[in-house]
């Protein structure tokens, strides 16, 4: 093995952590979010200005990472945003008022940014160094860090949001410390091996407007159907008169699902290519959406949430590799636009609910996977580990 590729493989490792590391902290925010609202004393409406306040943050530290992103500085931006973080996590299981929870979640969305532009920029560097594909088993590694603190959520119900916060953010601070020195010398072991690829800045003058907005739309096509997963599938199941237990299971079997596709999604990127990977997932996704919808049973509800998680697993790690050929900055766009979906899916979806029924609004996510088969040749030709 040369040093160079022993260099891209320690890098490999480093940034999986990384994505692990943000995985977790996501799963233990989301987990305890009743406690949150609880120890505050918030009305509904209130703790949705906290999450919009999180929210207008990640778009700020997506914006903000995306301008002073350059290669040699996405070390920088890797420990400041992961500590950033993990600090906040822990500053916000403390907080107790309205006031103090939106200025902490501002942070921690701005953190959340931040680390998401430099983690995915840095692993798109190393993919190239590595010269093959490694994108789908880093976001496979923050869909397992997400389960297993969503677990580990649920195990320490008993101790307070406030303990776990506090002690999951010191935990992965020490982590990023520890890792500080590797971290910092990211710089120079994550360069593509071969003298045809250009630098970030040729590479995102290269990248045609109209093509880097057909990313950011198709990202948001598909983080609308994540967001559907998280906030509609239990409710769906539950319609169906399936028990509480048995709603529940539906969105832990699509996070299940996505996590095996994205483990497996690197070697089936490297057989077929991106643009086939992407496309033939989007149409399983929007047939076991759609069957599962229109079925009108428990057991097709939950193949169908299954069925969908996996088709979509390869989208966004294939959406974010086509991404990086143009820097930084692109991936900030796209994934900007992404989130924008996610955020407003769900709304959307509640909307569309009220004014038809449910079975008919989670049909658009259907309709969207569909749309990604379609455009994604368009989206994804040229893409390249």
């Amino acid at each position: 093995m040369s040093r160079t590729t022993a260099s891209a493989r320690h890098s490999r490792g480093l940034l999986t952590g990384y994505f692990l590391g943000l995985g977790v902290v996501m799963a233990v925010w989301g987990a305890r979010m009743p406690a949150v609202q609880q120890a505050a004393h918030l009305s509904t409406a209130q703790l949705s200005l906290v999450l919009l306040a999180a929210a207008l943050g990640m778009v700020v530290g997506l914006c903000s990472g995306g301008r002073v992103a350059r290669p040699e500085r996405l070390p920088l931006l890797l420990i400041l945003g992961a500590v950033g973080l993990a600090g906040t996590l822990a500053v916000l299981g403390q907080c107790r008022t309205l006031a103090s929870l939106l200025a902490a979640a501002l942070a921690f969305g701005i953190a959340h940014g931040v680390l998401d532009v430099a983690a995915n920029s840095a692993a798109v560097r190393c993919q190239n160094a590595c010269g093959r594909p490694i994108m789908s088993s880093l976001h496979a590694a923050y869909s397992l860090g997400a389960l297993g603190a969503a677990a580990l959520a649920a195990a320490t119900v008993r101790i307070s949001h406030s303990t776990l916060f506090l002690v999951t953010g010191l935990a992965l601070t020490a982590a990023v410390l520890v890792a500080g020195a590797s971290t910092r010398a990211l710089h120079g072991a994550d360069q593509p091996l071969t003298p045809n690829n250009v630098d970030a800045g040729a590479a995102q003058a290269a990248l045609p407007p109209t093509r880097l907005w057909l990313l950011g739309a198709l990202a948001a096509a598909s983080l609308l159907g994540e967001g559907a997963a998280a906030d509609w599938a239990a409710v769906h199941v539950h319609s169906l008169h399936a028990s509480t237990a048995v709603a529940a299971s539906a969105f832990a079997l699509y996070s299940a699902a996505m996590a095996l596709g994205r483990l497996s999604g690197d070697r089936l990127t490297a057989a077929v290519g991106a643009p086939t990977l992407v496309r033939a997932g989007a149409v399983l996704a929007a047939a076991g959406l759609a069957t599962g919808v229109l079925a009108d049973s428990v057991p097709a509800a939950l193949a169908g949430w299954t069925v969908f998680g996996l088709g979509l697993s390869g989208t966004v790690p294939s959406l974010i590799t086509a991404a990086g050929t143009g820097g930084p900055k692109a991936v900030a766009t796209v994934s900007v636009t992404g989130y924008l979906g996610l955020l407003a899916g769900p709304a959307l979806l509640g909307a569309l609910a009220s004014t038809a029924t449910l079975p008919t609004a989670l049909l658009l996510p259907a309709l969207l996977a569909a749309a990604i088969a379609f455009l994604a040749h368009r989206a994804l030709e040229n893409t390249t580990p």
